[in-house]
């Protein structure tokens, strides 16, 4: 028997029993799958691609699959969150990862589950709960999975819909049969968007230490094509399947209105990553909010700026006739009129963001953001005008091409949004407030910026200490923006580490050297820094290489089907700031996604 627990009441409430939506089932004539989340329960139980695959692996009548994420205390043994169980129970491991900080935590739970942490070293027998099959998948490992490759048997790249239930047909017909390298050949070649890292070998520039290539093994493509799944009836609008007081976001029900975004912002992988874009229609996004619960009043939206008019007009009737509050990360400034207006009006909400991500209007071009200063303008006055008045602006620092004059163009546009919110909200009754907060720039794989060293400027990565200059530099942005706004009343200001944007950086760009840095790192407890020292390699040689437009990239490996010639083009117009219009699938074939 298996279900979905209810609640339960107890004298201390454990987080298990505080979840809506965890599934039990037995173990009995069923196979064990453990699913890992590097983080926290917090931040895990959050990850909306997270819950998906719990749920589709758990509609699998002969497996049972059981979570596990990082215990927050390290004296806390490292069990399964349905039945306590130890991490090797499980002949099968899955791991999801979304964010290149969490690989470290990565190593670290599978050394507190005491599983073998490099996929060479563990035995080329039948696979078993003595020495599981690792595999990994998340977004992080669609962009590149090289410096997570050491660890893991095999990677699945794609969307769960149209890779899972392949992978665990082959499972029910090969694992009692092969052995793990017999498996691993078996679902290289069968399963579509599967990536077996000990199939491909890297090989080394012997003159500059560069990764220069990746050889397949005979008969394996040198390259693995990212599954994407063309038909949306197999496709599920993902939305909340688990709900928990203990979430990062607590008890919020979330949705999504679609996968990838048309826009093309230069910086933004899932732009990229995710084409071509595909919205849901209203229709089914209304029928998943409808599995929410009655008690459940929270509604998050995921990819709300690109929903089209007649959308949030479905959707903002629906949630105002059931009584429902709105939640969202943040609001495309030129989007924010008509039915959106209404919809956030009648939220409940106080603040809102939005993102201009460049310092100035020639950097918004630069990075084909779009917006201009009267967007930004318009919409924090409407809405300050329907009771949002909290404003949160998020900006990058150290993008290509970046000046001090870009920076003070948005200390004065900074001033000018407070010139247009304040008189409105004071019409309410309300001090109108604005956070700015400021993000560093790190190049991403499959964008245009993947070129581009990191902290924007061209520098020579050879140079020894480079890396510290650059960090000193966004240092110095951060304080110049910190003094300048420190005599604007209801202005604050919040800012991440350059130092540790330098470090996701070089795991971005990362090859498989890189999982050694991180086995010491959860093994031995020391900073990156010096676990790079100890395995002699250099974060210059990372984040701050200048990619030339025929190089050999770590993550070439995989597959997207967009031309490095056509990024390559639109990072050459970023430098002229020249913007690209939306992708439209039906007429546009300028990447290579949708063919020639």
């Amino acid at each position: 028997m298996s279900g979905r627990k209810q609640n339960k009441r107890g004298s201390v409430p454990r987080l298990i029993d505080q979840e809506r939506g965890t599934i039990l089932k037995k173990w009995t004539g069923r196979l064990p799958v453990a699913l890992l989340y590097p983080n926290t329960y917090a931040v895990g139980v959050s990850s909306l691609g997270f819950q998906l695959v719990y749920s589709m692996l758990n509609d699998f009548e002969h497996l049972v699959c059981e979570r596990f994420f990082l215990p927050e205390d390290p004296r806390v043994s490292l069990r399964s969150f349905e039945s306590g169980r130890p991490l090797t129970d499980f002949p099968i491991l899955f791991y999801s990862i979304s964010f290149e900080h969490d690989y470290v935590n990565l190593a670290r739970l599978l050394l507190r589950g005491r599983i073998t942490l490099f996929a060479e070293d563990r035995n080329n027998s039948l696979v078993s709960a003595a020495d599981p099959l690792i595999v990994g998948g998340g977004v992080a490992t669609f962009m590149n999975p090289e410096p997570l490759a050491p660890f893991t048997d095999m990677f699945l790249l794609g969307e769960a819909e149209g890779v899972l239930p392949s992978l665990v047909t082959l499972f029910n017909q090969k694992l009692k049969t092969l052995t793990r390298s017999e498996l691993l050949l078996c679902i290289q070649r069968e399963v579509s968007g599967a990536y077996v890292p000990g199939l491909h070998v890297p090989s080394y520039d012997p003159d500059t230490g560069r990764l220069c290539a990746s050889i397949p093994a005979q008969g394996i493509e040198d390259r693995v094509r990212k599954h994407s799944v063309s038909n949306k009836s197999v496709l599920r609008a993902a939305h909340s399947t688990l709900l928990s007081p203990a979430a990062e976001f607590s008890d919020l029900y979330v949705t999504e209105l679609g996968r990838g975004c048309s826009r093309g912002c230069r910086f933004c992988a899932a732009g990229f990553i995710y084409r071509p874009p595909r919205l849901w229609d209203a229709d089914a996004v209304v029928e998943g909010i409808s599995e929410r619960g009655d008690n459940v009043k929270r509604i998050g939206l995921l990819g709300m700026e690109m929903a089209s008019t007649e959308e949030l007009k479905t959707l903002s009737s629906y949630l105002l006739e059931s009584g429902c509050s709105l939640s969202f990360s943040s609001l495309r400034a030129d989007r924010i009129s008509g039915p959106l207006l209404n919809l956030l009006g009648n939220s409940g909400l106080k603040s809102a963001a939005i993102a201009p991500d460049g310092a100035s209007e020639r950097l918004r071009q630069v990075i084909n953001k779009n917006l201009t200063e009267e967007d930004i303008l318009r919409a924090a006055e409407r809405l300050a005008g329907v009771g949002l008045y909290k404003l949160k602006i998020y900006l990058m620092i150290g993008l290509p091409t970046e000046t001090f004059d870009d920076l003070k163009e948005m200390l004065e546009l900074i001033k000018k949004v407070k010139i247009r919110m304040l008189p409105v909200g004071k019409a309410r009754g309300r001090l109108c407030e604005i956070t700015l907060s400021v993000n560093c720039f790190a190049p991403k794989p499959w964008t245009p910026f993947q070129f581009h060293p990191f902290g924007g400027g061209i520098l020579d990565s050879h140079d020894e200490g480079i890396a510290a200059t650059i960090v000193k530099s966004l240092k110095d942005k951060i304080s110049f923006l910190k003094k300048a706004l420190r005599k604007e009343a209801n202005v604050r200001f919040n800012h991440d580490k350059p130092d540790n944007v330098l470090f996701q950086a070089v795991l971005a760009r990362g090859d498989r050297r890189l999982a050694y840095v991180l086995a010491r790192m959860a093994r031995d407890s020391i900073p990156w820094k010096q676990a790079m020292r100890k395995e002699n390699l250099r974060p210059e040689s990372y984040a701050v290489y200048q990619y030339a437009r025929e190089d050999y990239f770590p993550w070439n490996i995989v597959d997207h089907s967009i031309r490095q010639d056509y990024l390559w083009q639109e990072y050459q117009k970023s430098f002229r700031a020249q913007t690209t219009a939306p992708c439209n699938t039906k007429v546009c074939r300028r990447c290579g996604v949708c063919g020639d």
